[in-house]
């Protein structure tokens, strides 16, 4: 039985500034300038306190693939038919999309989890079948989901990232795919951090100007037919967010709740980031920024979190891509600090030390 969303927001912890601080020491007294790494070094302090260990070790990493589709499509704000969300999970399974290349090459797992595809799918050993609805409804009329959907799409994301940490987990990434997902997670974005449309709301799969005035429009509108009320996070993904968005939200605070770091990806993951921020604000530090997006919300998102980006690539692809490179950094960094010797272990002296 996995935990419910109370349940887990009860467990999440602050993170361990002792370790932090001990991991801080170790990465100053390191054969090389302090600070030299810049902010590899960082990240390696940030996980110690996450992970209450000064040295950890990715074993077990994996990066969860969330899809669903979006009752908003039927607005025009896309430029891919809705029939793409479903095509593009059959690559996922097949191991040839894009996030699969990059998990094989940092040696991580794909699980990939159906929250409310469409026609849904037949039963597959590598498909987690998560299913709230098939889609949700047109934002732009009414509200996306009901309240109980919301909580259920959040406590199905719990559930998975349970479910990994039973097979083994020590990091995990996020991603998705959806059509029509970077309207929901632009809406979600203005109505988290107040900013308007037309700052958070970009191209997605690639529409033209005339197609991004209409998307706007249709935000807009969604915004002012459901009005979220900002203070209850529950009511702003219920009203404008998605099934997948839900789900990941869950998979963050589920990895928080087990000291578990996450690996975010751009700007649907930074939806979900901001969600899960507001049901706790702990989370945030339990919180890597893999990229900074194309999506020009995104940044908006990571600023408003605090959070600095390891890359910035010009990706914007989803799927869990940029989480996927940022893993293989933050491994790099925590192997820095646990296999790289200090000047007093390599008996080299050190600029504090020479007479």
């Amino acid at each position: 039985m996995s935990s419910s969303l109370s349940e887990i927001i009860n467990r999440i912890e602050p993170v361990d500034k002792g370790v932090m601080e001990l991991a801080r020491k170790r990465q100053d007294s390191l054969t090389k300038p302090r600070g030299s790494l810049g902010k590899l070094e960082e990240v390696s302090v940030r996980v110690a306190g996450m992970r209450r260990c000064i040295c950890s070790t990715f074993d077990n990493k994996a990066i969860v693939v969330m899809a669903a589709d979006h009752g908003v499509v039927a607005e025009g704000v896309s430029a891919y038919p809705q029939s793409v969300t479903r095509q593009m999970v059959y690559p996922f399974l097949s191991g040839c999309a894009a996030v699969n290349v990059f998990a094989r090459h940092i040696g991580a797992r794909v699980v990939v989890v159906d929250m409310g595809v469409i026609g849904g799918f037949e039963p597959h050993p590598l498909l987690q079948s998560k299913s709230i609805a098939f889609g949700t409804a047109n934002m732009a009329t009414g509200a996306a989901m009901t309240r109980k959907q919301a909580t259920d799409s959040i406590e199905a994301g719990i559930a998975v990232i349970e479910s990994q940490i039973a097979e083994g987990l020590d990091i995990i990434g996020t991603g998705e795919m959806g059509i029509g997902n970077t309207t929901a997670a632009s809406a979600i974005c203005a109505a988290v951090t107040g900013r308007n449309v037309s700052e958070v709301a970009g191209r997605g799969t690639g529409i033209d100007d005339n197609q991004l005035e209409h998307k706007i429009e249709v935000i807009n509108r969604a915004l002012e037919v459901n009005r979220p009320d900002g203070n209850d996070t529950i009511d702003i993904l219920s009203k404008v967010g998605g099934f997948e968005i839900g789900g990941l939200t869950g998979v963050i605070l589920g990895a928080a709740a087990n000291r578990i770091p996450v690996v975010i990806d751009g700007f649907i993951s930074g939806a979900a980031a901001l969600l899960a921020v507001k049901l706790s604000p702990q989370v945030k530090d339990y919180l890597i920024a893999s990229h900074l997006s194309e999506e020009r919300g995104h940044r908006i998102m990571l600023e408003y979190m605090g959070l600095i980006p390891l890359l910035d690539l010009d990706m914007r692809l989803g799927e869990g891509t940029g989480a996927a490179l940022g893993i293989s950094l933050v491994e790099a960094s925590v192997k820095i600090l646990k296999e790289m010797k200090t000047f007093q272990e390599a008996g080299v002296s050190d600029k504090d030390t020479e007479g």
